[in-house]
């Protein structure tokens, strides 16, 4: 790769040149900028024969540390845009979906990846637990607006905290399917006792004390930093989100509980000390534009894997696309309907809602946590990967095309 090193900045550059020209170029068109970037990415891997393959299972721990770092800025990002206050009517939807419509998917393509493609118990379970979020970073698009910039709806405001939410919420599904892949890997069962373990520890106290986490750097840092300004700060916003960002997931990491859910919480919790302030807006506007760059650059590599992939005559079979649609246009959706039945939104932010579940690099980062691990078999890694890597493309352009449509349908009120 590193003969290639300066060919590789063009490509990078041009990627970046693309988000820049986007929003000129391309704004009166159904094209969103991921779609844009993968395919440029596709492009360049089946045309760059020259290129060292970009093979995930060998370079696991470079796509885990860099999809890490995209989505911990597009999770500081969402939290502190969201203008809507910790209200149990306002946040019931987000609730419903993390705790219905996340299970469902999870169970779903567990059960379709073990019948479907002959993976392991433990593959199965980790198929449906990386696949089951809502992805923070592709999902920006569709998510609401600046800080105090007023506006926001059902539809967006849901989508947005299910996205800071579920990324940290899908965690503990992650580790059971890396505890029974462990067992079966070192010949046992996975047994009651292990069960319980994993629910009192992977889930009740990863969980809670994320969420404490959160809420404490939020609070303290919004302290440090509004506490002699309170009308006008000179603090620069770089340093502040990069703080934020690394002192909640820092910390919670330290004490061995879930860094995404205490890096959202504290992003939110920061907002709602003097949510009226102006620099709130600058704190988005660096850490949108350092999530953009990042994503680019992940997205255009991503693309570079699949043109590589399609190059080298890799072999996709149909039930990985008839998986792949059933997720997407069925059981997202259908769960969505399900958690959101009985409240009173209309049919069609429900709708919007339900459809609108994007894939993307949250799945790449959950694989690779969970592959590096070791205890996967190499025929189940790359099953997943090649599944995982058709939803999130199936994602892109099914919900590019699709989402600016189902949002301008919906209601735009908050319930």
């Amino acid at each position: 790769m590193i003969e290639h090193y300066n060919l590789f900045l063009l490509v990078c550059g041009i990627a970046f040149l693309l988000g820049a020209l986007f929003p000129i170029i391309f704004k009166r068109t159904p094209i969103s900028l991921p779609m844009l970037q993968v395919s440029f990415g596709l492009l360049m891997g089946y045309s760059w024969t020259t290129l060292s393959f970009l093979n995930p299972l060998d370079n696991g721990l470079i796509v885990e540390k860099l999809t890490e770092i995209v989505i911990l800025v597009s999770l500081v990002g969402a939290g502190i845009k969201i203008d809507t206050e910790l209200s149990w009517k306002l946040w019931r939807p987000t609730v419903r979906l993390l705790l219905i419509t996340m299970p469902i998917g999870i169970f779903a393509m567990a059960v379709l990846g073990y019948y479907a493609f002959g993976l392991s118990m433990g593959a199965a379970i980790l198929l449906g637990a990386v696949l089951a979020p809502t992805d923070p970073v592709l999902a920006s698009s569709i998510q609401v607006g600046p800080p105090n910039t007023g506006g926001e709806d059902t539809p967006r405001f849901t989508l947005t905290s299910e996205a800071g939410l579920n990324d940290g919420l899908a965690f503990p599904f992650v580790y059971l399917a890396i505890k029974i892949a462990e067992a079966f890997s070192e010949g046992q069962r996975f047994t009651g006792e292990m069960l319980w373990s994993w629910f009192t520890h992977d889930v009740l106290w990863k969980i809670g004390a994320g969420l404490v986490v959160g809420i404490v750097v939020g609070k303290l840092l919004a302290k440090l930093v509004f506490s002699k300004h309170s009308h006008e700060t000179t603090i620069s916003q770089g340093y502040v989100v990069i703080a934020l960002t690394l002192v909640a997931y820092g910390s919670a990491e330290f004490i061995h509980s879930y860094g995404f859910i205490a890096v959202f919480v504290a992003a939110f919790a920061f907002r709602r000390s003097e949510h009226k302030h102006s620099y709130h807006h600058k704190l988005h506007d660096f850490a949108e534009q350092s999530e953009g760059l990042l994503m680019s650059l992940v997205l255009v590599a991503f693309g570079m894997f699949l043109g590589q992939g399609l190059q080298s005559g890799v072999e996709l079979t149909w039930r990985v696309y008839i998986v792949s649609f059933t997720f997407l246009l069925l059981i997202r959706p259908i769960g969505g309907f399900i958690a959101l039945s009985g409240l009173n939104l209309p049919h069609a932010e429900k709708y919007a809602i339900s459809a609108l579940g994007i894939r993307g690099i949250g799945t790449l980062y959950y694989l690779s946590y969970a592959l590096n691990q070791g205890f996967f078999g190499e025929e189940d890694a790359l099953k997943l990967w090649v599944v995982c890597s058709i939803v999130i493309l199936a994602s892109i352009f099914i919900h590019g095309l699709s989402a600016t449509r189902l949002l301008k349908i919906a209601p735009n009120k908050l319930h």
